[in-house]
């Protein structure tokens, strides 16, 4: 053989090798794409999983702090019911007290002219006291419906307060307790 073919064989021996060559890079950097798509669809599918986790996570506790926030609305609206009940009945008793006070100063003043007008004055001061006392006995009835209702809305407040924090997750950090 001679040198011209030597020559010749071994240039297309180095353009196979490079041709091998390259097509082998080829089929690396096709295996490197394929391995960085999977990497980014399995990132996508795990954020998606995630996203859906919270999600549901949220919808739970939305959920809770919805019938929470009934229950507690139902609790204070039970607890203006009874308050209005007896606040009706003290009322109704200071009122039948007050109607028969003219009846009682009545009966002072007939007691207080037999005896002497000496105690004239002190039938007006007994009728003045029985009038005060009825009147006192509505005002106190008045004043206990809004102190027990002012109560049930603080610790429906409270609650609600409590549900809210529930809501945040901190369920350990409660603004009242009962």
């Amino acid at each position: 053989m001679t040198w011209q073919i030597k020559a010749a064989l071994a240039a297309i021996i180095s353009a196979l090798a490079f041709s091998a060559g390259w097509v082998v890079k080829g089929w690396q950097a096709s295996k490197t794409i394929a391995e960085l798509r999977a990497e980014q669809s399995q990132g996508k599918a795990t954020r998606a999983e995630a996203a859906r986790t919270d999600e549901t996570n949220t919808a739970k506790l939305e959920g809770k702090h919805a019938q929470d926030t009934i229950y507690n609305a139902d609790r204070l609206a039970a607890f203006y019911t009874g308050i209005a009940d007896v606040q009706r009945r003290e009322l109704a008793r200071a009122e039948r007290l007050h109607r028969d006070t003219d009846s009682r100063a009545a009966t002072y003043r007939a007691q207080a002219q037999a005896d002497a007008a000496a105690r004239d004055d002190l039938a007006d001061k007994a009728a003045v006291l029985d009038r005060q006392l009825a009147e006192g006995l509505g005002v106190v009835a008045s004043l206990g419906g809004d102190l027990r209702r002012r109560d049930a809305e603080v610790a429906a407040l409270c609650d609600q307060v409590n549900i809210e924090r529930r809501l945040s997750g901190h369920d350990s950090d409660q603004a009242c307790s009962r």
